[in-house]
């Protein structure tokens, strides 16, 4: 028996608008109605049309014609947000998909954040902010946790069974993993939490190799697929496809056939008496822990190296996160709402991303979405920002 686990995760960040240091005094840090790329609703919309929708459309209907057919999202706080505010279609649409019983909502940080690095916290109060948004949109309470970017190590795992979680979610690394499979439920260290390992190989086929013509594989249809995780029978109990939301339709276009694709693949798996869909909760819950896994160190599910690196590589990245944090305590203290919430919003890991100096194997992960020409140019316009931050609360604290 294998059980299919999808999980797909949906996110949008507010991007800043060009702040230059004439710009220090506006509040004004996320809206730029005359700037294409910045423009955080023409993203959305863009994105909402392109993938949202039709994705939904699309999985309502196999939720319809297959019974057995499941998978899971997480909605970051930030997406939800603007799809209230600008696109309130997209929400409903979601809706009617958790309305079926057979989708479940993950737990993350409200803001799609590093937190956890820096400030335990801060990081909570985020993960029970996020809690209560899903609660009030869709009356659910998450069971199961993901970190952003899949961020994880032991410490997090400790931490997250700590605040009644049944399960997380980690990347199944083989440099992590050793001779393990990722197809199968874990324990992390010295947890009774269980542990969820993300199938790369399986998931990046869709995410970022289905499109690709030089691929060996490609192109790669609903039988073929269906076929590797059936091989899996005997070898494993469940293959976990993780993933980004915008693989369906932004990142593989309508036009490479990923709608037919993903329109065919459950009734291909189906046909293989021996597979299933369940949900994380269900995986926790039906399969027994095979193992202990160790993970010291942080890992994620971005690049080639799959650590921390695309935030925090460089000295920029290091020093825009530190002075960010620096202010918890004293912004946290100030009676503006408006000034928390963009600190918040600035906490988002997408700020870091385009920061990112690694234009290796990975350089057109990080160009994506990117709405600056260079990594100088996000740096220089969040620390502006940061700085007009530290002015206020400055003003604030001589008026006190």
């Amino acid at each position: 028996m294998v059980s299919v686990c999808f999980y797909f995760q949906v996110h949008q960040p507010f991007r800043l608008r060009k702040y230059s240091i004439f710009d220090i005094g506006s509040s004004d840090y996320f809206e730029e109605k005359h700037h294409l790329k910045l423009n955080n609703e023409a993203v959305l919309r863009k994105v909402a049309n392109k993938s949202y929708l039709p994705a939904n459309k699309l999985m309502l209907d196999l939720l319809k014609r297959h019974p057995e057919f499941k998978l899971s999202y997480s909605l970051s706080g930030t997406v939800l947000e603007q799809l209230e505010k600008y696109y309130p279609e997209v929400i409903d649409s979601f809706k009617k998909l958790v309305d079926t019983g057979r989708v479940e909502l993950l737990s993350e940080t409200y803001y799609h954040s590093l937190a956890f690095l820096y400030s335990k916290k801060e990081f909570k109060e985020q993960v029970n902010l996020h809690k209560e948004k899903i609660n009030d949109i869709f009356s659910y309470k998450p069971r199961v946790f993901r970190n952003t970017e899949l961020i994880y190590n032991n410490e997090l795992a400790q931490f997250i069974e700590g605040m009644g979680y049944k399960a997380i979610l980690a990347e199944g690394w083989e440099r992590v993993l050793g001779w393990k499979s990722p197809n199968f439920v874990y324990r992390p260290k010295n947890c009774s939490i269980k542990l969820l390992l993300k199938n790369y190989k399986l998931s990046d086929d869709i995410a970022f190799r289905f499109s690709e013509r030089s691929w060996e594989e490609w192109p790669l249809t609903a039988d073929r697929y269906a076929q590797w995780i059936s091989a899996i029978n005997g070898n494993g109990e469940c293959v976990n496809l993780f993933m980004d939301y915008e693989t369906l339709g932004e990142h593989q276009w309508h036009e490479t056939g990923i709608f037919d694709f993903m329109g065919k693949l459950p009734e291909e798996l189906l046909k293989n008496p021996d597979n299933n869909f369940k949900t994380p909760s269900e995986v926790a819950d039906s399969y027994k822990v095979r193992d202990e896994i160790d993970i010291p160190h942080f890992i994620s599910w971005a690049d080639l190296e799959r650590d921390t690196s695309a935030w925090l590589g460089n000295k920029m990245q290091q020093e825009a996160l530190q002075k960010l944090y620096n202010v918890e305590k004293i912004i946290k203290k100030n009676s503006n709402k408006h000034l928390v919430e963009a600190w918040r919003k600035m906490q988002t890991s997408d700020h870091f991303y385009y920061m990112c100096t690694k234009w290796f194997a990975d350089g057109d992960v990080h160009k994506y979405f990117n709405p600056y020409d260079s990594p100088y140019d996000s740096f220089i316009t969040f620390m502006n920002v940061l700085n007009d931050i530290n002015l206020r609360l400055e003003d604030k604290k001589r008026g006190d």
